[in-house]
């Protein structure tokens, strides 16, 4: 089983001349999108923490932090299972103390989209990633691509701060069905569960009509607003196509990190999801 700590001394020594670090950050009700990270970091990293931490920061005044999904001891079974080294779990006290008055901002990044939608959310990831970089010390940080603008952001933060970490991302894990896995799942039912799957197929019609040769953002986006209008539960929040500066395109640019990304509220539940816009031939691999 890995060794828990739940203070900066604790974290210290139990790094204490080890090889090379690996972290991942989550905030805990681990599933099969964090193992696959795991994994990951695992195959490549001497030794592997992960952080569990339910962070305040980036919750809004109207949003879920006291309904958050918790299960420590699920949580313990999944980092057991995945060979993980140290689990961190600092409480709030910890890792924001009286008088903690810096916040780490990312400029244009962060400012539409889920930016645009829950103002400070991406301040709030920025702090408390950097604190987490500070504190861990890894030569790696694995994240998932599902949260595509948040590791944009990350990455961002970290080049223009010279933090001396590599930032890998992760393909988005998904059930069967298709739906991107999520710890907000729990909140929906299989049934609902089944319903949520219209995000990501209106993501492939996006991607199925610029496999045919469309190029035209306005109408790429039309294919999958089709597909999310079809079911009265979406509330949409956006689907947008973007280019390697996460700006709007209005024309598709043809290189690996163009995506399209959505957001929206289905049975009260926020959920979010996005994908690459790539080649027939490429389409099996996203």
């Amino acid at each position: 089983m890995p060794q828990v700590v739940r203070s900066p001394e604790e974290l210290r020594t139990a790094l204490a001349g080890r090889g090379r670090v690996g972290l991942v950050p989550t905030m805990g009700y681990l599933h099969d999108g964090h193992a696959t990270l795991m994994r990951r970091a695992r195959e490549v990293c001497d030794v592997l923490v992960v952080s569990i931490f339910v962070n305040p920061l980036q919750f809004g005044p109207s949003e879920d932090l006291a309904a958050y999904p918790r299960d420590l001891e699920r949580d313990l079974g999944v980092v057991g299972e995945a060979g993980v080294d140290v689990v961190f779990m600092p409480d709030a006290a910890t890792m924001y103390p009286p008088n903690f008055d810096t916040r780490v901002t990312v400029s244009g990044l962060s400012e539409g989209l889920d930016g645009e939608s829950r103002p400070g959310h991406f301040t709030g990831v920025a702090t408390v990633v950097l604190k987490l970089l500070n504190l861990v010390r890894p030569d790696v940080a694995f994240f998932g691509e599902k949260d595509w603008q948040q590791l944009a952001v990350l990455r961002q933060m970290v080049r223009d701060l010279n933090v001396s970490v590599q930032v890998v991302g992760l393909p988005t894990v998904r059930a069967p069905s298709g739906l991107a896995l999520s710890s907000r799942n729990s909140y929906l039912s299989a049934d609902q569960q089944a319903r949520a799957t219209v995000l990501s197929r209106a993501l492939r019609a996006v991607q199925a009509a610029y496999a045919g040769g469309e190029t035209d953002s306005a109408k790429l986006r039309q294919a999958g607003l089709d597909v999310l209008n079809a079911d009265p539960e979406v509330a949409l929040d956006y689907l947008s196509l973007v280019g390697r500066d996460m700006r709007e395109s209005k024309s598709v640019d043809n290189g690996p990190m163009t995506r399209v990304l959505v957001a929206a509220r289905m049975f009260g539940v926020r959920l979010i999801d996005n994908m690459p816009l790539v080649v027939a031939a490429q389409q099996a691999d996203s």
